[in-house]
Formats: C-alpha cells, sequence, structure tokens
C-alpha cells in the first residue's frame, strides 16, 4: 500500500488531466491494480486518508471506489474497509453439448466441488408437475448446490427430477449426470433459456460477491433418448465467471 501512497501523493496524474475527478481517481487505481502494485485481497486506504493525500473531497473518492465495486474490482467489507477483489479464471461453456458440470471443470483441468444446499424427496410445485409432465400428488427429487471451481463458488444448480427418475437422490455425490447414466436416463438433448439479471441478497451471499453484481440465469429442460422430460434445472452462474460460447452457421439460402 506504501507504493500505491506514494503514487497518489504525486499530483502529476491530476494536472492537465480532463474528465471528472473521480473517473481520474477510478482510473489511478485501476492501473495501481494491473501494475501490481495493489494485490488480490490488499486494503486499499481509507475514504478519509485518500482524500487527504489527493485533496479530492471524500464525496469525489466516494464515488470512485463505488464504481470500482460496481465492476467487482474492489469489494468492500462491512467494519472492515475496501480491498482488491480477487480475480477469477473465466471459464468458456460451449452450448452445443450437453455435459455436467463435474465433466466441464475436469476438461480444463479444474477440480470441481459442490456445497450441498439440499438434496431429497419433496412434494412437487406446479412449476415441477408442468415441466416435468407430473401427476398431482408425485415427489420429485431435488438436487441443490453451490458448484466451485479450484474451491471458488462459480454457480448455484437447483435441478429437479421425478422420484421415477432419481429415487435416491442421496446417491449423487459429484456428477448428477454419472448416477443418472447408471440407470440408462441421462438426457441426450436439452433446451436452454439463458437471461442476464442481478444477484439479490440470497444468491449474492452464497456466491460470495456483491449484491446486484451481474449475472445469469438459466434454466435448463434435458430430455431421455425417448423425449421423456428427465431433469428441469434453475441456475445462477457468476457473470464476472462464466463466458458462453455458441458456434453457429450460416443457412444456406
Amino acid at each position: 500500500m506504501t507504493e500505491f501512497i506514494s503514487m497518489l501523493e504525486n499530483g502529476d496524474w491530476l494536472a492537465g488531466s480532463s474528465g471528472p475527478r473521480y473517473l481520474l481517481l477510478r482510473r489511478r487505481i485501476l492501473q495501481a491494480i494491473d501494475d501490481g502494485v495493489l494485490q488480490e485481497n490488499e486494503p486499499l486506504p481509507s475514504e478519509r486518508e485518500i482524500a487527504a493525500i489527493t485533496e479530492l473531497s471524500r464525496v469525489t473518492v466516494r464515488k470512485a471506489v463505488a464504481g470500482l465495486v460496481e465492476d467487482q474490482v474492489v469489494v468492500q467489507k462491512r467494519g472492515s474497509g475496501s480491498f482488491v477483489a480477487p480475480k477469477v479464471q473465466k471459464v468458456e461453456q460451449r452450448l452445443s453439448s450437453l455435459t455436467s458440470f463435474s465433466e466441464d471443470m475436469a476438461r480444463r483441468g479444474m477440480e470441481a466441488s459442490s456445497e450441498w444446499l439440499r438434496r431429497g424427496l419433496f412434494p412437487a410445485s406446479p412449476e415441477e408437475i408442468f415441466t416435468l409432465g407430473l401427476t398431482s400428488g408425485q415427489r420429485v427429487a431435488r438436487v441443490d448446490r453451490l458448484r466451485k471451481a479450484d474451491l471458488t463458488p462459480m454457480a448455484i444448480e437447483r435441478a429437479s427430477l421425478s422420484e421415477k427418475v432419481l429415487p435416491h437422490p442421496e446417491l449423487v455425490s459429484t456428477s448428477l449426470y454419472a448416477v443418472l447414466r447408471t440407470s440408462g436416463m441421462q438426457p441426450v438433448r436439452a433446451i436452454q433459456r439463458i437471461s442476464a439479471r442481478n444477484l439479490e441478497h440470497s444468491d449474492a451471499e452464497i456466491l460470495g460477491v456483491p449484491i446486484g453484481s451481474a449475472g445469469l440465469k438459466i434454466e435448463r429442460v434435458s430430455y431421455h433418448a425417448s423425449g421423456q422430460v428427465v431433469e428441469f434445472t434453475r441456475s445462477v452462474y457468476r457473470g464476472d465467471a462464466y463466458d458462453f460460447i455458441a458456434e453457429l452457421q450460416i443457412a444456406e439460402n
């Protein structure tokens, strides 16, 4: 932090510069992070200290830091101050193949792990009854978990399957598809709907990101070769950790 404070004390970066001062300060902090002057998880000087060094108002400093928090470059911890956010390795997932999270991470040389949020048999909700093609009174297996790659939280995955397809959800330890494969119920195709969203308090807390951070909501309905619906999954992915890639072909006229 000492080197960063020295950078701020040198007022050359403000002299003759155009544009709002909070943007200039934000760029200065970003430069320090990019140059390695400020490391991951390192605290920033307090707003009061930055304001005193730069002779900017605390409102200006607060606005600069708020922009960095919004961009997920800086995280704020209540009672502790502002810290440089740890860098998250971007994961590219192709939309042309149906694979499990565990299989995706293994191909990338990353260690997949899960933290169970819920696992068991429950009365089906109206949405589950409709999507899975169930009758009233049937139960569903719910497999809800926080998915991690190299111990970094990546996504919240909430899968629902009919009790007939997954009568013993406790057998799922790592890969759901591996369990389905053993019973001959592995899906062969799926339809996914992807939409952008800002993470609400509960999901943001589980993923360890600020409330309102950018996220991706994915609903997937997977089908068996027979045409039977196998899986109805609603997932929330970190927007800063995932890129979904689709390969397109130009249709012939």
